[in-house]
């Protein structure tokens, strides 16, 4: 240091090493100081000294106030401006001046000192708000902090200023920590937090909890609120909570009722702060209007607001949080404050245009064409049909949706519109194969076709993600597929074999079933059963396994078999291949391949959720409210996708303008009616046959041949075989035969399963040579 005092035990006499300390510091120090101390500084032998002498005289006060400067400059530099560690630092030396009066002298002139220094090393440069001193409502909190999640740092000595009664939106991509802020502040994590201030989370609720998902709903807001029954009672009925709702479990609403139920929650809360993480998430239209009226009549409560629906967000906020990344500040993160509502910042910062133009930038996603749907030709073909279809939950004794009739082919772009409850997520749920007409087998006609390839993004997708939170995304997608095949789909309830299944397909002797053909129309599946040889496989029709109990096995044979025709057996499911898939749905390998989930923000859950569901190269793409959590930028990104996209799009979303940029077609539904308006227009037909080509890594050989080795040879070289020499098909046990020496480069082997006379070369597999040598 510039200067060091050190005193170590009694043997040892006082050390004085004398050097410049840094001047800048040292004059906000002396800046600092009170007024009575300045004309006790005199310095006896400074004041003896000559006109001509250069050198540095100190005394006893000089030499702790130089001290105590580089020891600030070293606080400085770090940006470490907390109160308790300059105190902790500098009052140890400061108090021990003479010239200091009274017990607080030394604790104000820190004070003082620390704000001088943190101004100059970051205010001047840092310019974080706008607001005036007497910008109205008593200052609730006005703190510097610094906060981080696992080993990444978000904020970094930014300051946050918080006044009763205004409505802040806290603004920034996906990933910068927007709703890790908000739990911080909820929990009182923050550096220098009021203790005293009671806040009040309303959380996105993409989180799934079955332990909270069973309590009672009527109870559960007693006890969160503590206010009486008939307040509660009066809230519920305002936000039209009927009464099987209200003494139901949480778990039987749906997504938007369940965010109207923490919505209640939060009001009731006399709270000093209302946190509030995507509020409109699952609402409808109406409710959307309940809580713009509710938060604009709000005078005596703080609002900090995290929220893609912008004109929401504009019609209720006082002020804008943004978090910004300057050349002055570094690598990290600051939030900077504008007074005012959404336009007004837009105008201060027309770079921020984005967030009110449904547009993107850089950010690009790329989906995976569907491939070939067989017997499908044309665009516009169906692919599925329904026709006086009725549903009906169990134990109700009315039809949720009835006299459905409804069609979709690969042109379709169509957005499921209607109010919380009304059945939207029951009519996907037919659609996707989790659910059956309730008249099914009787007068309704219900047609999906049985190669189709869903992909189905639910509004609690990330109930699977985040069993695996300790994982990558890359991880999860290579645990998911595997085996070439959507493990979770196949474990999930709408796929999983009962223990009545089970027991009928051990009485029925039932080994497996191998294969599938369409014959006269009808579908039939080869079956192999237990202790019967392979070629005295029967075929039996899908309504025949159906009538003997096998209704999931089928589901799951389809559905591998799907994923078959997307080329997934032969897909590389490997960190890199997966890495590149990723990079089509703007998830960097930061966060893909090194990252884990559970550091992830909500739209980087979103982002993974698509890429998972996507890697199977869907038909149909359904998408659950899939605005809840992309930010302006991911949603215009997504909107151009699916535009060029040749798959078929069927969404539900309450965002009109996101849906109106992709769908023409529209499907209300309420009073168990599906109502259809508008049309899908014709597109060019992208779900064709392709050539299944990957780029395969680079063995350990081939690195070794690039260096000048040896390398090993390929089975891939050889082709594969559907007839043999003399132009008579191969039998499947064959053919299965000659996969196995394929892999295994046996070319004697494939030879004879060919039937290759020795001495000649069959036409095609000239690489198997004439027998006579080994090529």
């Amino acid at each position: 240091p510039p200067l060091s005092l050190l005193a170590i035990g009694s043997r040892y006499s006082r050390i004085m090493v004398f050097l410049d300390p840094p001047s800048a510091t040292l004059s906000l120090l002396r800046d600092s100081l009170p007024d009575s101390y300045v004309d006790k500084v005199a310095n006896p032998e400074a004041q003896l000294q000559p006109a001509d002498d250069t050198t540095a005289h100190y005394g006893e006060d000089d030499e702790v106030l130089a001290y105590v400067a580089s020891l600030a400059a070293a606080l400085s530099k770090s940006h470490d401006f907390s109160p308790d560690t300059w105190t902790g630092s500098l009052g140890p030396y400061l108090s021990t001046l003479p010239s200091l009066e009274g017990d607080d002298a030394a604790h104000d002139l820190i004070d003082r000192f620390r704000a001088a220094a943190e101004k100059a090393a970051i205010g001047e440069e840092e310019d974080t708000e706008d607001e005036e001193d007497d910008f109205g409502g008593e200052v609730l909190t006005n703190i510097r902090f610094s906060l981080a999640y696992g080993g990444k740092i978000l904020l970094h000595q930014t300051k946050l200023r918080l006044r009763r009664g205004h409505k802040y939106v806290l603004l920034g991509q996906n990933g910068v920590g927007k709703t890790t802020l908000m739990n911080a502040i909820n929990n009182g994590k923050l550096e220098g937090w009021p203790s005293h201030l009671k806040t009040e989370y309303v959380d996105s609720g993409s989180n799934v909890d079955p332990v909270h998902e069973a309590k009672h709903v009527f109870k559960h807001l007693l006890a969160s609120t503590g206010r009486p029954e008939a307040d509660c009672k009066a809230m519920l009925d305002q936000l039209k909570f009927t009464d099987k709702m209200i003494d139901g479990t949480i778990g039987e609403l749906s997504g938007g009722w369940q965010m109207k139920l923490r919505l209640a929650t939060a009001v009731l809360v006399d709270a000093d702060i209302l946190l509030l993480d995507e509020p409109t998430n699952h609402l409808d239209h109406n409710t959307v209007g309940w809580l713009t009226q509710y938060m604009q009549k709000l005078t005596g409560t703080t609002v900090l607001i995290v929220s893609h629906d912008i004109p929401f967000v504009e019609n209720v906020c006082t002020d804008v949080i943004h978090y910004e990344n300057r050349a002055a500040w570094g690598p990290h993160r600051k939030l900077v404050h504008y007074r005012g509502k959404m336009s007004n910042f837009v105008e201060k910062f027309p770079q921020a245009k984005h967030y009110f133009e449904l547009s993107t930038t850089d950010l690009k996603f790329t989906f995976p064409e569907p491939g070939r749907l067989e017997g499908i030709k044309t665009s516009t073909q169906k692919f599925l049909e329904m026709e006086r279809v009725n549903y009906r939950y169990p134990g109700n004794d009315f039809d949720t949706l009835h006299d459905v009739n409804i069609k979709m082919s690969l042109s379709s772009r169509i957005a499921i519109l209607g109010a919380n409850g009304a059945g939207k997520t029951t009519l996907v749920k037919m659609i996707v194969g989790d659910s059956q007409p309730s008249n099914l087998g009787g007068d309704c006609k219900f047609f999906i076709h049985h190669n189709l390839r869903v992909a189905y993004v639910a509004q609690h997708s990330f109930f699977h993600v985040e069993q695996h939170l300790e994982e990558s995304p890359a991880a999860y997608i290579q645990w998911r597929f595997k085996d070439a095949y959507d493990r979770e789909k196949i474990e999930s309830a709408g796929f999983r074999i009962s223990d009545e299944e089970l027991k009928a397909i051990d009485e029925f002797g039932l080994e497996g079933i191998w294969s599938r053909r369409v014959r006269a129309g009808v579908l039939e599946y080869e079956v192999k059963k237990r202790h019967v040889r392979e070629k005295d496989n029967k075929y039996y029709s899908k309504q025949e396994l159906l009538s003997m109990g096998f209704e999931k096995l089928l589901k799951q044979t389809d559905e591998k078999i799907a994923a078959k025709e997307a080329g997934l057996d032969l897909r590389p499911c490997t960190t890199t291949e997966i890495q590149k898939h990723l990079d089509d749905f703007g998830l960097e390998q930061e966060f893909g391949t090194y990252g884990k989930i559970r550091g992830l923000s909500g739209g980087q859950k979103v982002k993974l959720v698509l890429a998972a569901a996507m890697w199977n190269c869907p038909h149909l793409l359904v998408l659950d409210e899939p605005t809840n959590y992309l930010d302006r930028e991911a949603l215009g990104a997504l909107s151009s996708a699916l535009n060029e996209w040749g798959g078929s799009v069927l969404m539900i979303s309450h965002n009109k303008e996101f849906y109106s940029s992709v769908c023409k077609e529209e499907w209300n539904v309420g009073g168990g009616k599906v109502v259809v308006e508008g049309i899908s227009m014709a597109r060019e037909m992208k779900a064709v046959a392709r050539k299944k080509k990957f780029d395969k890594e680079e063995t350990g050989d081939e690195k070794l041949e690039k260096a000048g080795g040896n390398t090993n040879a390929d089975g891939d070289k050889y082709k594969d075989a559907a007839q043999n020499f003399w132009g008579q098909s191969l039998p499947k046990k064959d053919a299965r035969n000659f996969s196995k020496a394929q892999k295994k480069g046996d070319v004697a082997a494939m030879r004879k399963i060919l039937q290759i006379p020795h001495g000649k070369v069959m036409p095609g597999y000239e690489n198997l040579g004439d027998g006579k040598s080994i090529p």
